[in-house]
């Protein structure tokens, strides 16, 4: 699942850049730290779900704008739990 939080990390720097946000200015905007960003972006961070509702208005998108591409590939590679 490494893979998830890697593409995960892709997609915030890619809605990032595009609107013109350093790291810094991106934590500033949802209350976290600037090296917990680079940790997300960087795949090392599995994020909470209410950082991710931060995330996700503080780069003004939807919480399904930051998951468009990952319903198709992730779920059905998910191991069923025991």
């Amino acid at each position: 699942m490494q893979q998830l939080l890697s593409d995960f990390g892709t997609t915030i720097r890619e809605i990032r850049n595009k609107r013109g946000l350093s790291q810094e200015d991106l934590a500033d905007l949802c209350g976290l730290h600037r090296t917990y960003i680079g940790g997300i972006e960087r795949g090392e961070r599995n994020v909470a779900l209410i950082n991710i509702f931060y995330l996700a208005k503080a780069l003004n998108v939807s919480l399904s704008d930051l998951f468009a591409n990952f319903d198709t590939v992730y779920l059905s590679q998910l191991p069923e739990k025991l």
